[in-house]
């Protein structure tokens, strides 16, 4: 398939199991993994990842340091070296994590939100390119993930375009949330080590701003997304957020791809976290699930349909449509449990809900990791009513669960979530267009209506979402093919150069 193994780094502000925020640490940390395992003939790729060292984090050995130059001073980066191993069909394999610490910028209390948030990820992309010939490792492709790490393209093709050492080393820039875009003051050209020229529209000027996430997008060979239908949306004005023409005009080198999960971690075969392990041909003990999870939320033991919620309150995922309809989900004869954290007004609102409907909603606000995967495991349905979402990891675990989604057809929902068809049993969940409460709540009706009135169909809904291949096997295929694209376009440039 590939002529030869590739030489990887992939960069990412968070990576799991070391840091984590958001889905973005999950696939930092798993597709690593599966590229260290597929290539042609199986050999493989030698795939390295590189992050900051936060102070939360206590892995790392001493591997080397060296001074940065930066905004005309230099700092000091330590790179310290950590693992994370990959399994596949019995072959194992680690992958080196190396991360840049620097007391100055990533030793705090939390990972981002600072004022000089700027400085901080130009100096990490600018650490992480001097740090290559000191470990004397050349990659052919770096794959750059969101705004923290637009840096280190806009620096490949300015700083560094004439030194031999670098000038070889294609790029990947993925937007996994067009959303966050870091957008700063001019002044931020200083810590670039960039002059006044480059604040210009066809370069890093964003409608009075500097921005990190338009430098990746302007120069890395190829761009990409997490979904074929994110990346087709954002070259629209309506989720383009302001950056659609930008977009539109790199559209020959903007792809979409699907994200994967983990099929070692999120096995209802093995897990250790849920209360009683299943499959596609034991689904009754999906039930002892179900039932676990409702003595763990104080809710009355019955076998009545369950929809589950995990997610970030924020505005992004839909919450107001939930409120709108609330009372009337609650008429029908089910219970709905809730895991997330995010704004005060969505968590005000869900304890509102809560103390209303106390023997339905089973609630935890905040971060419970072992919580998600018994609502992945226990509930019957996964809800996602998303304004917008680039991939979305939650359909991808819920369907490996059985557990079957209802969601709104956009960015990687529509993507991975095919709407049942009654009539002929295709499909592996539930689907809604338009943005509204009522098309939501047709959908949750049309899911109940089958659970309720067809269980045999049921069944077989739930063995066909348990058995869609949505692993990092696939996707990695398809990264290694973008990489070799990135790799031809990057020749084509230097050549015409």
């Amino acid at each position: 398939m590939f002529d030869r193994p590739l030489k990887i780094l992939i960069v990412s502000p968070e990576v799991v199991p070391f840091a984590k925020t958001g889905g973005l640490a999950d696939v930092a940390g798993s597709l690593p993994k599966a590229l260290a395992i597929v290539g042609g003939d199986n050999m493989g790729n030698d795939v390295r990842v590189a992050m900051p060292r936060y102070q939360q984090i206590e892995n790392g050995s001493y591997k080397v340091d060296f001074p940065v130059p930066f905004k005309n001073r230099y700092e000091t980066a330590i790179i310290r070296e950590s693992s994370i191993e990959a399994q596949y069909q019995g072959e194992r394999k680690t992958i080196p994590v190396y991360m840049v610490d620097n007391h100055h910028y990533f030793y705090r209390d939390r990972m981002y939100m600072f004022d000089d948030e700027a400085d901080r990820f130009a100096f990490f992309s600018k650490a992480v390119l001097e740090m290559l010939p000191r470990l004397d490792w050349q990659p052919d492709i770096i794959h750059c993930n969101d705004w923290q790490t637009g840096p280190i393209p806009l620096f490949l093709k300015t700083l560094y375009q004439h030194d031999p050492y670098y000038n070889r080393i294609s790029t990947v820039f993925t937007i996994h949330n067009l959303q966050y875009q870091g957008n700063y003051d001019k002044s931020v050209l200083n810590a670039l080590g960039l002059g006044d020229e480059f604040y210009h529209p066809d370069r890093l000027e964003f409608f009075g701003s500097i921005s990190f996430m338009k430098a990746g997008i302007v120069y890395a060979d190829v761009i990409n997304t997490v979904s074929r239908t994110y990346a087709s949306e954002i070259q629209r004005p309506e989720l383009g957020e302001r950056m659609d023409g930008l977009l539109r005009k790199r559209s020959k080198d903007l792809y979409g791809i699907v994200n994967g999960i983990n099929y070692h971690e999120f096995n209802p075969r093995t897990d250790p976290r849920i209360h009683r392990n299943f499959d596609k041909h034991s689904l009754v003990n999906k039930k002892e699930n179900k039932f676990a999870l409702q003595k763990e939320m104080g809710l009355p033991v019955r076998d009545v349909p369950m929809i589950g919620l995990i997610t970030r309150l924020v505005d992004q995922k839909g919450l107001d449509l939930i409120d709108n309809i609330i009372g009337s989900v609650m008429q029908e004869d089910l219970q709905f449990v809730v895991l997330g954290s995010g704004d005060k007004y969505y968590e005000d609102m869900l304890e509102k809900m809560k103390t209303r409907y106390r023997d339905k909603i089973g609630l935890y606000l905040g971060f419970n990791a072992i919580l998600a995967q018994r609502i992945y495991a226990g509930a019957d349905m996964f809800l996602m009513p998303s304004r917008f979402e680039p991939c979305g990891l939650g359909q991808l675990i819920s369907l490996r669960y059985g557990t079957i989604p209802i969601v709104r057809l956009t960015g990687g929902l529509a993507d991975t979530v095919i709407d049942h068809n009654q009539e002929t049993g295709s499909g592996n969940g539930f689907g809604f267009s338009e943005y509204s409460s009522g098309e939501l709540l047709h959908a949750i009706r049309r899911a109940l209506n089958l659970y309720r009135e067809h269980p045999e169909q049921w069944e077989r809904l739930v063995k066909n979402a348990i058995e869609q291949d949505f692993s990092w096997a696939r996707s990695g295929v398809e990264y290694l093919q973008l990489f070799q694209e990135a790799m031809k376009k990057h020749l084509a440039l230097q050549r015409i150069a």
